[in-house]
């Protein structure tokens, strides 16, 4: 069995402080992917990490921004930080972890909701990250991939989709590159193989009573090569407590890790 975690953790010494560590720490996983650190390797090494598990990090060069990391139960043949493109990986965006025949990427898209410079910067990386993509797809390896994806891919996957086409996050373009990453590629949204539900969320606005009401988009995913996705058993958005703006997203798959 081989239990995956993806969480957003908008600031890990936030989320500490509301005790998303305490909460891995039970989870029973094998590995836990997050993102969205806001903290350099100096200020990383004072925090307690979830009991029984090492730790490896991607952070990004501007103080309290981006950066990505990967709690392992099980330590790992290898670890890749970056992608070997200079500007996005100046940003902490990517952060891969070999076990035997599989890997595991904490992976975390740009925003394009600030500006158009941003929205600018996210279509570049998705113009970049594709054929990276393509070359895991092509290799002979399992692939693991989660993260913040900042795409609501569907209609079904944002909860006021009509008021968001021309909206970063759900824009045509980058729905059709996410829809690419399945059907070009034959990569899995796997949480979506197993559950066909609508509102079912992983992020929610700050403002109003976005989260009360359920007012949210799933921007979190677990994304997997076929023969993964097909060992996929469970898969569980935790909302009774709240670590961030973002829930953990576990997946249970039949994999020996």
């Amino acid at each position: 069995m081989l239990r995956a975690i993806t969480l957003n953790l908008n600031g890990v010494r936030s989320a500490a402080s509301k005790g998303a560590f305490a909460w891995l720490a039970r989870s029973r996983a094998d590995v836990i992917c997050v993102q969205e650190l806001k903290a350099q390797e100096r200020d990383l090494a004072a925090l307690a990490i979830p009991r029984g598990f090492s730790a490896y990090y991607h952070c990004a060069r501007k103080r309290g921004y981006s950066g990505v990391g990967i709690y392992a139960r099980r330590m790992p043949d290898r670890v890749q930080c970056g992608l070997g493109i200079e500007d996005i990986d100046a940003e902490g965006r990517y952060l891969q972890a070999d076990f035997g025949t599989l890997s595991v990427i904490s992976v975390y898209l740009p925003s394009g909701s600030s500006s158009p410079e941003r929205q600018a910067v996210k279509f570049r990386f998705m113009e970049r990250f594709f054929p990276h993509l393509a070359r895991l797809r092509a290799g002979a390896r399992e692939v693991l991939l989660c993260g913040d994806w900042n795409i609501a891919h569907r209609e079904i996957d944002l909860k006021n989709w009509r008021a968001n086409q021309k909206n970063s996050g759900f824009l045509p373009e980058e729905r059709t590159w996410l829809t690419r990453v399945f059907d070009e590629l034959g990569f899995v949204d796997v949480f979506r193989r197993l559950d066909h539900r609508p509102e079912r969320y992983t992020w929610w606005s700050n403002r109003g009573q976005a989260r009360a009401k359920n007012v949210g988009w799933r921007i979190d995913y677990q994304i997997a090569t076929p023969g993964l996705a097909a060992t996929a058993r469970a898969a569980t958005i935790y909302t009774r407590k709240r670590f961030s703006d973002h829930a953990p997203l576990t997946i249970d798959f039949e994999h020996a890790h």
